[in-house]
């Protein structure tokens, strides 16, 4: 498997090349087609698009810049996953930067963001509230309660918020408190993965 990559400022081996996410909101927002996400930052500017590949037998989230180049793709590590592994691969370089690994438990939703060589803990997305992530997947009408996580660095200190809004569409606002250790493109990225999987 090949190394990280490092992007052009060299600040982490977490970054991908082809974006700098160097704000501390961002808003995910799914468009009218299921399972299809645009970012923007504080100012209003789309700084990624994402979308679901469909009838794959491993899914698959490929990203593009606002531009529309190729960015970064997240894609499962088995068949048909409900729970497990998603790779995010730089588009740049090819390489693997990180891991999101689904703990999925009691039908709660507990992320970490993981190296891919060594598998070592960088960041974890745990929902707020245990009891109604639980209703969510129990009872549907729950599911058009927004659900609101929290981001924990590698020392389990608080790092960020990932709110979810009441809207038509499904909108989460990822707040970044101190991004000095995590990598923020994963977790914008796991915010639109846990809410695609949240809607199966």
């Amino acid at each position: 498997m090949s190394e990280p990559s490092t992007s052009a400022s060299g600040s982490s081996p977490y970054d991908i090349s082809t974006v700098n996410l160097d704000d501390d909101r961002y808003e995910v927002k799914q468009s009218a087609v299921r399972n299809k996400y645009t970012v923007r930052d504080s100012t209003g500017e789309v700084v990624l698009r994402g979308k679901q590949k469909m009838f794959k037998m491993k899914e698959e989230f490929p990203f593009v810049t606002g531009d529309g180049e190729d960015a970064f793709t997240v894609k499962a590590g088995g068949i048909m996953d409900v729970a497990g592994n998603y790779a995010i691969t730089d588009s740049g370089t090819g390489n693997e930067v990180v891991v999101l690994d689904e703990d999925f438990s009691l039908f709660v939703e507990n992320w970490t963001i993981r190296d891919p060589e060594t598998g070592e803990a960088l960041a974890t997305i745990r929902s707020k509230s245990k009891l109604f992530a639980a209703l969510r997947h129990l009872i549907s009408i729950a599911n058009l309660i927004p659900n609101k996580y929290e981001i924990f660095d590698a020392d389990g200190e608080h790092v960020g918020d990932i709110e979810g809004q009441l809207s038509l569409r499904d909108t989460y606002t990822v707040s970044i408190d101190d991004a000095s250790s995590i990598p923020k493109e994963a977790v914008v990225a796991a915010a639109c993965i846990l809410d695609a999987l949240e809607n199966q």
